[in-house]
């Protein structure tokens, strides 16, 4: 969501995060322009307190493994993609994964980008 718009603040959690970033992740999204290299992986446990207009689950299983935020959430929503870490196969294969659930990801939200700012904008 950063990307569509750099006024957004964006907060990025797994519910079992990995020790360091993927380096499947960092090489897909460097293909799209976007550096997460320096990013770290957290745990979804520390902002459960906090306020967010919304919680978007999308990694499958979250939706059903995700605790509770008890802060003030205006609205929760899963969009439901498999686990790209679950890929198997040769680099390439796993890559073409990786790509697949990028674009997924990216077209969904995009989407729903779109669809926020018309409903702000009253069209």
């Amino acid at each position: 969501m950063k990307s569509f718009d750099p006024g957004l603040e964006v907060f990025s959690a797994g519910t079992s995060p990995a020790q360091r970033i993927n380096q499947y992740a960092v090489t897909v999204m460097k293909e799209v322009g976007i550096d997460i290299s320096s990013n770290l992986p957290k745990s979804v446990r520390q902002f459960l307190n906090g306020s967010f207009d919304f919680v978007i689950t999308v990694c499958g299983s979250a939706l059903e493994t995700c605790p509770v935020f008890t802060g003030d959430v205006q609205h929760r929503l899963h969009f439901g993609f498999d686990d790209p870490a679950a890929a198997t196969g040769t680099e390439e294969e796993i890559l073409c994964e990786y790509r697949r659930i990028r674009d997924g990801i990216g077209d969904r939200f995009l989407g729903f980008y779109r669809d926020l700012t018309k409903q702000s904008a009253g069209i």
